[in-house]
């Protein structure tokens, strides 16, 4: 049995959209420092870690990581009923990781401007090459009929990408760079692997999984004193003998965890709200819209506070809404799990507030504990609004949408680089599509038009079936 929540497919899809439109929204000064990573301002956008506060930007990758973990529970509900040892678990986490690793390497290197400086319309049609060699590499076939010929196909396209990574002139003429995969998913592997394996060796005791939490912290403040220590040790292993493993893993990657097992927390509350009849009681239109307009409030200011540093405002504020929404709850939330999704939201968002002078202030990057914090507190609120804008007819077909580009992130992540940007470029319109650089409108017109493409193409493949899986 397959389970699934379309608020936490949502949650995903509005991440992996809001991904591709932040690469996509025009750069050089026309938007305002909000539209960007707060790290990265306009119009240079050269990376300052001295800036501290966050923009929605900076809510993209840490909203993906939660609903990663939020999914693990889901995922790995069919072994633990099926009673599948830890074995089988450990070779389904690493066999997740090393696909995803390989995603990172092979989409990094098959981007046109990657394969050659001054991409020519061969380059482009590589790119689209590569797009279609991951669709048979990653392409979830559930069928009988063709099976044996799906899996060859599967195999012979990871030879074919193997001898593009080995042929072609990457990096200006250096060729295939193991240390140059895309960061992004590399963490995402990393979490994947060791994520799991934290997920199911507490899936009965999630105290002790948020108990492994400090001790991760301990070792990331304990690598920062300048003596040596066993801690320090394990904070900067990345060697086997002669092998170095610092392109595949760091344990500077685990910080992702203060995110990551938080969302395993809200899994689990969503899988035990599966079998009921709704996630939470029937109530009126009135609580229903006061709860959709509060969290996504306290979601909007503490963006907009912390970015222009209104910091005692935020928390007054912040804990004033979150005691309205409590009290909303408190009235028709009997089955507990808004609640209990508001409560742990409630305890992140201002634990993370009052981290926040901590090491400069909140930032992305170099990311800062007040960050994860506060992004896995809105995570939650973020859930409780999605879930509620499904159940009205007003709003359930917007949570619709990002769930089906959820289902498929794999897809909208490459499907910009890959596909779109080299048919741009062989028809000729990428000269009209970089006009749209005049003004914000336009400037961010061109973001929406871009994403736009790429959530269409997403969801084509989704009403195909065509579904990618690691």
């Amino acid at each position: 049995m397959q389970y699934r929540n379309e608020s936490l497919d949502a949650l995903r899809g509005f991440a992996i959209l809001s991904m591709v439109l932040s690469g996509a929204i025009a750069f050089g000064g026309i938007l305002p420092a909000w539209m960007y990573h707060a790290q990265v301002p306009p119009p240079l956008h050269k990376f300052d870690p001295s800036i501290p506060g966050i923009t929605w930007v900076d809510l993209v990758f840490p909203f993906f990581i939660f609903s990663m973990g939020a999914a693990m529970p889901l995922a790995l509900k069919r072994y633990i009923d099926e009673g599948k040892g830890f074995l089988s678990v450990l070779i389904v986490a690493f066999k997740r990781f090393f696909l995803l690793f390989f995603f990172a390497l092979f989409s990094q290197h098959m981007k046109a401007w990657v394969i050659s400086a001054e991409p020519t319309s061969q380059d482009h049609l590589l790119s689209m090459i590569g797009f279609l060699l991951m669709f048979f590499q990653f392409f979830e076939y559930k069928g009988t009929r063709f099976k044996i010929p799906f899996f060859a196909l599967k195999i012979f396209s990871f030879f074919v990408a193997c001898f593009l990574l080995a042929k072609l002139p990457f990096w200006n003429g250096v060729g295939f760079q193991k240390y140059k995969s895309d960061i992004i998913i590399l963490v995402l592997a990393n979490m994947a692997l060791f994520g799991t394996i934290i997920y199911y060796a507490t899936k009965s005791q999630p105290i002790i999984r948020i108990g492994i939490l400090p001790f991760i912290m301990a070792i990331f403040l304990s690598a920062k004193e300048p003596s040596l220590s066993w801690t320090k040790t394990i904070f900067e292993w990345n060697t086997i003998g002669e092998l170095k493993l610092d392109w595949l893993y760091k344990f500077y990657f685990l910080k992702y965890l203060f995110i990551l097992i938080p969302g395993t927390i809200a899994g689990e509350w969503l899988l035990q709200a599966f079998h009921q009849k709704n996630t939470s009681d029937t109530h009126s239109n009135k609580f229903s819209f006061a709860l959709i307009g509060l969290t996504f409030l306290l979601i909007f200011f503490n963006l907009y506070a912390l970015f222009t540093r209104q910091l005692f405002l935020n928390v007054v504020v912040s804990a004033s809404i979150i005691g309205f929404i409590w009290f909303l709850l408190k009235e028709y939330d009997s089955s507990h799990l808004f609640r209990r999704m508001a409560s742990a939201g409630a305890y992140l968002l201002l634990l993370g507030l009052f981290f926040e002078a901590y090491e400069g202030g909140i930032k992305k990057d170099t990311s800062t504990y007040s960050y994860y914090f506060v992004t896995s507190g809105l995570a939650f609120y973020c859930l409780i609004l999605f879930d509620e804008m499904s159940k009205s007819s007003l709003m359930n077909s917007i949570i619709h949408y990002f769930a089906l580009n959820g289902k498929n992130p794999m897809v909208a992540y490459v499907a910009g680089s890959l596909v779109l940007l080299p048919i741009l470029n062989l028809t000729g319109t990428i000269e009209w599509y970089n006009s749209m650089n005049q003004n914000a409108l336009m400037g961010f017109s061109r973001g929406v038009l871009f994403t736009g493409l790429v959530s269409l193409i997403t969801i084509f493949f989704v009403k195909k079936g065509w579904f990618w899986k690691t």
